[in-house]
């Protein structure tokens, strides 16, 4: 958008300590809500919304749909596809956290819960199990799992590294989100190199509203061409 001269703004949730800069007018944090979204829509004179936001931030995409019918805003989601299973995959897919950890070994597992820090608390049921943690930023609290250690590191990360976490760690078992695109995909490509399990966790469905995931089409609707293509 940048380059292509389109005025806009940039929203981060602010969960992140260091977020990476970006080369348009940018807000952290919340709305407040469906009004406050509406609110800001209408203060900015918003024309368009882009949903950029994480596969599973699903309370700001509905927020999203809800609040852009309201102030009759088009909106476009840019979602990464997800990642689908390949020869030498030992996935099994759960429909959400609660599921995942349902989903563990009885038996005391050494786990890589890759899912970041939010939620962390839902594994505290299974406590048995030790767990190592990737976050990009360090934790301000204790963690809520008695046996965790975590590793602090900013993606993209790529298969030799994870080969490397994993078999350092002695990794018997992958806990992930399915959030797609290639940043993160890394430990599934290290899990069916070392033949591990992964117990993936489906996106959270959220109301209809267009979707892409190429860039060049998200600048079309804006009414641009994306320069160099």
């Amino acid at each position: 958008m940048a380059e292509a001269g389109i005025a806009g703004v940039f929203s981060y949730a602010g969960r992140t300590d260091r977020p990476v800069a970006q080369p348009l007018p940018t807000r952290v944090g919340g709305f407040g809500g469906v009004a406050g979204l509406v609110e800001f829509l209408r203060a900015e004179a918003i024309t368009h919304v882009i949903d950029a936001t994480h596969p599973f931030a699903a309370q700001m995409s509905r927020n999203a749909v809800l609040a852009c019918a309201e102030a009759g805003v088009p909106l476009l989601a840019h979602e990464r596809a997800p990642w689908a299973p390949g020869p030498g995959d030992d996935w099994r897919r759960v429909p959400d956290l609660a599921a995942a950890a349902a989903a563990l070994p009885v038996q005391p597992t050494r786990v890589f819960l890759a899912i970041g820090r939010q939620n962390l608390e839902v594994f505290a049921a299974r406590p048995e199990h030790h767990y190592l943690l990737r976050l990009v930023d360090p934790p301000q609290d204790a963690l809520p799992l008695p046996r965790a250690e975590a590793v602090i590191a900013r993606g993209p990360f790529d298969v030799a590294g994870d080969l490397a976490l994993m078999r350092g760690h002695r990794i018997a078992l992958i806990v992930a989100k399915n959030a797609g695109g290639a940043g993160a995909r890394a430990k599934l490509e290290a899990a069916r190199a070392l033949g591990l399990p992964v117990i993936l966790i489906d996106r959270p469905a959220v109301p209809d509203r267009p979707v892409t995931d190429r860039l060049e089409e998200v600048l079309a609707w804006l009414g641009h061409a994306r320069l160099g293509v």
